[in-house]
């Protein structure tokens, strides 16, 4: 059992306080006294993936490339093959060759107490990108943490605010639900992150920047995220970045996550993307020699993907990280693979429609191609019935809006279309919000009554058409 496992004990909810104090103070005695290094060299290099002989080291080690007259290169053990351990570089592995030195650092990938990673910038690696103090090394915990038990884990009960009225009344979302936020490019994916982060109720906010643009990041942080991060941690790895830093940024994000929950917080959680997530999987899975399968993807990316979504969710300690995981859908086909995974390993999925962004109707939410299968279960059931009503109305609008967009639609021959027609300008009023503008629960759910209580509401002739409720954008 290695120092790691003996730390991931002590901190595992069955153990008691004694147990885990006599843990931790072993691991103490252990880590104090002097280790013999694990010493190999380099055989090949293949692309992204340097093969390293006599190296005895396990899949997630850290180790140190030392080519001659150069500043050592940090690399993570991936895989084996013939024998030989295969490695990719978390930094330009420029002047390695045959030969090279290699040793190994760490025998496993860990995060900085979470405590400290609050209101700080950092990298994959735990660095600060904020030119502010290094984080503490002491305390940390593995970034390949196991999920929960299940039979451990409380019930979601509990609504979180997200400060977004169509969120709150027609999408809610409890407190360690998994949310998918389901966009094609350009359409207000990171500016809907940065007003949910900015009046959300929760606890502590972390925020995982995986493979974006390094334009948008500064944007990100100080336009959208703005005073919010004082309550958060963001972890970046732009795209520019070598694939391992990407997959380590969405790992020490949801690791900080784990910390804060233990503690009893409760944690929303940003992922932007989930998709880059699991491309950096995919050019891992590749250099290290695994065969595409679907769409490219190797084998490996289909198991990691749902180990990291179930990291989050409630604790038998009684915090909670809630998720919510943007995913980019190539060419707004939501049969893409990783948004068909995606979907089916989530608790629900807010689908942004790119024809609503462009008539600048923000936050360009398709409440009829979205839902919450947690939902029911924590809100009122009158607020379940008006959201429900809601829903019916629209979905009758758009089956009839071909007939009323030629005027041949005579008033009175349906009533439930009727009805959708006098209500439909107020709730489109109520699914639009500025974007500093917020609304607690209690707020979006009167607004929403509010909305189908209009008396005497003007009928609408012109059509907004969003995306269909299988996700593909109507023509």
């Amino acid at each position: 059992m290695s120092v790691e496992d003996l730390r991931a004990a002590a901190a595992a909810p069955g153990f008691g306080a004694l147990d885990g104090a006599f843990l931790r103070a072993c691991v103490e005695r252990v880590e104090a006294l002097p280790r013999a290094e694990l010493e190999g060299s380099v055989t090949a290099v293949v692309g992204t993936s340097i093969e390293v002989g006599g190296l005895p080291a396990r899949v997630g080690a850290l180790c140190s490339l030392e080519p001659a007259g150069r500043v050592p290169l940090a690399a993570e053990v991936v895989g084996f093959r013939d024998g030989r351990t295969v490695l990719m570089a978390l930094a330009e592995a420029s002047g390695v060759g045959p030969g090279t030195p290699v040793r190994m650092r760490q025998a496993l990938s860990s995060a900085p107490p979470a405590s400290a990673c609050l209101g700080r910038i950092i990298d994959g690696l735990g660095r600060p990108l904020d030119h502010g103090p290094p984080l503490p090394t002491t305390g940390t915990r593995s970034l390949s943490a196991r999920p929960e038990c299940l039979l451990e884990r409380d019930r979601i009960d509990t609504p979180l605010d997200l400060g977004v009225r169509s969120l709150n009344a027609m999408m809610t979302v409890g407190r360690g639900a998994r949310i998918g936020l389901f966009a094609g490019s350009g359409v207000g994916k990171s500016t809907l992150l940065g007003q949910i982060a900015r009046a959300t109720g929760a606890d502590a906010i972390v925020v995982g920047l995986v493979g974006e643009r390094g334009r948008e990041v500064r944007e990100f942080v100080e336009r959208d995220l703005g005073e919010g991060l004082e309550r958060a941690a963001v972890v970046v790895e732009t795209s520019d970045k070598p694939p391992l830093l990407r997959k380590r940024a969405a790992l020490l994000a949801t690791t900080i996550a784990e910390q804060l929950r233990d503690e009893g917080r409760h944690v929303l959680l940003l992922m932007d993307s989930l998709t880059r997530y699991c491309t950096a999987l995919r050019e891992i899975g590749l250099g290290a020699g695994e065969p595409p399968a679907t769409r490219g993807f190797p084998p490996s990316v289909w198991a990691e993907l749902p180990k990291l979504v179930e990291r989050a969710g409630t604790s038998a300690r009684g915090g909670s990280i809630t998720g919510i995981y943007t995913v980019l859908v190539e060419g707004d086909d939501m049969s893409e693979p990783v948004a068909d995974a995606a979907r089916a390993l989530l608790d629900g999925h807010v689908v942004l429609s790119r024809e609503l962004a462009e008539r600048g109707h923000f936050p360009a939410i398709d409440p009829l191609a979205s839902v919450s299968r947690v939902m029911p279960d924590v809100i009122p059931a009158e607020t379940m019935a008006a959201a429900e009503h809601a829903r019916s109305l629209l979905a009758s609008y758009r089956n009839a809006e071909d007939l009323i967009a030629i005027g041949a639609y005579v008033e009175g021959s349906n009533a439930e279309i009727d009805e959708a027609r006098r209500l439909r300008p107020p709730l489109l009023d109520f699914l639009r919000q500025g974007r500093d503008e917020s609304a607690n629960l209690e707020e979006s759910w009167q607004e929403l009554r509010q909305a189908l209580q209009t008396p005497g509401a003007s009928v609408e002739p012109t059509p907004l058409r969003a995306a269909e409720p299988g996700g593909e954008v109507a023509t």
